[in-house]
């Protein structure tokens, strides 16, 4: 939930993500409170009550792309050399790329309580129009929640594992994550998770992703992909990319054709097959890849063929530095000040 920035001793933000948002107003500002008197009693830092926050979705996402695009050199170049990135946390999946100004002006109005789609960046002498939107709820965990409610119209998943019967709590709520009788399948997995994502829901907008959001347009800016987090990381459990490896290039197809393996197999043979998930993640390893591909390609628009990076870390001079967005959050800071 909470990423750390700070230089030397000083503490700089120390942010909560979706995880926090979730949870909603009074009970994350008890969590934050109980963070900031630790750090007052505790910390050697310097802290103040506002330095510890929970960041909204566009900081997440737009700080994410600053830190891969400035490991990779993109900074200061036009828009069209930067790459776009697609951070899969836990609670909540972020797009982010950068766009021509002339499309950021006819950005449409978010509706009631969504945050502004096009974030303003000023990095490297150059300015940005970065597209950004965060999905609260479609992260990998908070997906399995709305995966489960979409299809358990029977009171069983097409998406659990053979062999498991159980619930999945997420959020302080419990769903019903028993495998059908026949077990989990692919082609009914998917259309669970294209329900899920509310791919058909009406588009007020030129054009969208899912759920009725704007897409920001596509362009240049986008067609570099970097995806990061769970995508990562179930890809080197699947095993279709080496877990020891920092990048990775991979296609959608990838994990079509993963999850299509995986939803074969019933949880005794999943956890033989795949040594390194979590015994708690085992009946979820077919809902998690179907859920992956789809996101992908039905909610973004990924063609199935087309070529993405999957990043951990980014090689940066002679070290490897974690693909994560409190770097980010410190050169937007000292690009500012």
């Amino acid at each position: 939930w909470f990423r750390l920035n700070c230089a030397t001793r000083r503490l700089s933000e120390l942010g909560a993500t979706a995880g926090l948002r979730a949870l909603g107003a009074g009970k994350s500002e008890e969590i934050l409170q109980a963070v900031r008197d630790l750090l007052r009693e505790k910390s050697s830092f310097k802290n103040q009550p506002d330095w510890v926050t929970v960041l909204d979705g566009t900081q997440e996402g737009a700080y994410e792309w600053v830190t891969i695009n400035y490991l990779l050199g993109n900074l200061g170049k036009t828009y069209a050399d930067t790459v776009g990135v697609v951070d899969l946390g836990g609670g909540s999946v972020q797009m982010a790329y950068a766009i021509p100004e002339k499309d950021a002006e006819k950005a449409p109005k978010p509706a009631d309580g969504e945050e502004s789609y096009v974030k303003k960046l000023f990095l490297k002498g150059t300015t940005y129009h970065l597209y950004v939107h965060s999905y609260l709820r479609y992260g990998l965990l908070a997906a399995r929640a709305e995966i489960l409610k979409a299809g358990n119209a029977n009171g069983y998943s097409n998406c659990v594992l053979a062999g498991h019967q159980g619930q999945y709590k997420y959020g302080g709520n419990t769903f019903e994550a028993s495998a059908a009788p026949s077990g989990s399948s692919f082609s009914e997995c998917r259309a669970d998770v294209v329900k899920a994502l509310k791919v058909d829901e009406a588009c007020t907008h030129m054009k969208c992703s899912f759920g009725g959001i704007w897409n920001g347009g596509g362009g240049a800016g986008q067609k570099n992909l970097f995806v990061a987090s769970f995508f990562f990381d179930r890809a080197a459990e699947a095993g279709f990319i080496n877990s020891n490896a920092a990048v990775a290039k991979v296609k959608p197809s990838d994990f079509e054709e993963a999850a299509k393996r995986a939803c074969k197999l019933n949880v005794n043979d999943a956890q033989s097959s795949y040594p390194g998930v979590q015994k708690d993640n085992v009946p979820y390893i077919c809902m998690d890849l179907v859920y992956q591909y789809t996101l992908l390609v039905d909610g973004f628009g990924v063609d199935p063929q087309q070529e993405m990076t999957l990043v951990k870390k980014v090689p940066y001079s002679d070290a490897f530095v974690e693909a994560a967005w409190p770097l980010g959050s410190a050169i937007e800071v000292a690009s500012s000040s």
